[in-house]
């Protein structure tokens, strides 16, 4: 049975969260490949909003199975938080939830050093959310990290005291005034991994590869964004893990081969939360009713998206590296009330026309083109199939369509999973 995928097309926060849950009915497994709790997948359904930051967003289904990849980095102390907030739902979240041993963990020190780099980087500064991923993935492929199968083994805590050590060796490097106490955390550190060592701990290639003997079926759930990603992202601008399709396959060790199904995640417009190139970003009115009407803010930072029109010439690129079957429209509703829609569909680089993705899009050298559209007036919060879609909205769906020669099979029209409309 192959593995389907879920991936952001944009720079995070498509609303990759409320996708996962609409179709997690589907799956028997659910697993997140990469990413940590710098992500922030936000569910709404009943009255009532969930944000998840490492857990699968496939927890609050009674039958799916829920499993943390070997390519995620987890901060033990943020997950005991999760798993508070779910205690209040009564959910059965043992039996549920599975931790790849091959997992990284994030360490306090990680986090300090995160802020310590940060700082001082000043200026250049790379709006990093300070959750430590960076310097877990660092150390990971510096082959110094801890991982969630060295809490099964008797010297993890020299090993940790080693790194440690290690840690605020090189803060003192950085030179900038980083406030902390060391111990405070790490009791409220070491509290944590005892709730994790609660939790089951497996192999989890091996589990995914008799899964899909046994014909169950898999989502693989990304976090971030594909212009986010390590490689293909607005370096350096980006996140440290590949949150494209090929980071399913080394996050969850899968096989190239067994990928069924790419469903493309994308805003209806365009965001970008912290720092980076963003040709198409708004500075007007119309930016600002985006954010406004869209309650743009990141799920995991708070901090307020920057909002712009609809980026073609970046999302046929997250289309192609990621090789997407059918693609998922987002916040549709947000563009009501627009007198004129605007979609850019190739870039003035350097001068000269381009319908791709230069290596550089920072506004010295890039500049959008734009093709117009009507909008249209109706609230479509209560729309519940395709033939209420107003004729404007039609069209701007086909022109993507047409531009990405993919289909788009869903149509989001508001934050709740009834919201939900497939055509």
């Amino acid at each position: 049975m192959a593995v389907d995928l879920l991936l952001g097309l944009q720079w995070g926060d498509e609303g990759k969260g409320k996708i996962v849950d609409v179709l997690t009915s589907k799956y028997n497994i659910i697993a997140r490949f990469q990413g940590g709790p710098n992500a922030g997948h936000t569910l709404e359904f009943d009255g009532i909003k969930h944000v998840l930051h490492t857990i699968p967003s496939g927890i609050f289904h009674d039958n799916a199975l829920n499993l943390v990849g070997n390519g995620v980095v987890i901060d033990p102390v943020i997950f005991k938080k999760e798993l508070d907030n779910l205690e209040k739902f009564d959910l059965d979240y043992k039996s549920k939830l599975l931790i790849s041993r091959k997992a990284h963990l994030i360490l306090p020190t990680h986090r300090l050093l995160d802020a310590a780099s940060e700082a001082a980087k000043g200026k250049a500064k790379i709006g990093s959310t300070l959750k430590g991923i960076g310097p877990t993935y660092m150390d990971k492929t510096g082959r110094n990290g801890i991982r969630v199968g060295d809490l099964e083994l008797s010297d993890w805590k020299e090993k940790y005291r080693a790194l440690a050590d290690k840690h605020e060796a090189m803060i003192t490097f950085y030179n900038v005034d980083i406030q902390y106490n060391l111990s405070e955390l790490e009791a409220e550190f070491f509290k944590a991994v005892d709730v994790l060592k609660s939790l089951q701990f497996i192999d989890s290639e091996e589990y995914l590869y008799q899964a899909q003997k046994e014909g169950k079926t898999i989502l693989a759930e990304g976090a971030q964004g594909s212009l986010l990603d390590i490689d293909f992202g607005t370096y350096p601008f980006v996140t440290s893990s590949n949150t494209t399709a090929a980071g399913a396959c080394t996050g969850l060790g899968v096989a190239p081969g067994h990928i069924g199904e790419v469903y493309g995640v994308f805003k209806a417009y365009t965001t970008r939360v912290g720092s980076g190139p963003f040709p198409t970003e708004l500075f007007d009115e119309d930016g600002e009713t985006m954010g406004r009407v869209g309650n743009e803010f990141g799920a995991t930072t708070g901090r307020p998206r920057r909002c712009g029109w609809l980026d073609l010439v970046a999302l046929k690129y997250a289309v192609h590296v990621s090789g997407v079957t059918q693609l998922i429209m987002m916040k549709a509703d947000v563009l009501s009330g627009f007198e004129t829609l605007k979609v850019c569909t190739s870039y003035n680089y350097q001068g000269k026309e381009i319908q791709h993705l230069p290596y550089n899009i920072e506004a010295n050298n890039v500049t959008p083109v734009y093709t117009d559209f009507k909008g249209w007036k109706e609230d479509i919060t209560k729309i519940s199939k395709v033939s209420e879609f107003p004729k404007e909205l039609d069209e701007y769906i086909a022109f993507i369509e047409k531009e990405l020669e993919i289909p788009i099979k869903v149509v989001s029209v508001g934050p709740d999973r009834l919201q939900t409309i497939n055509r």
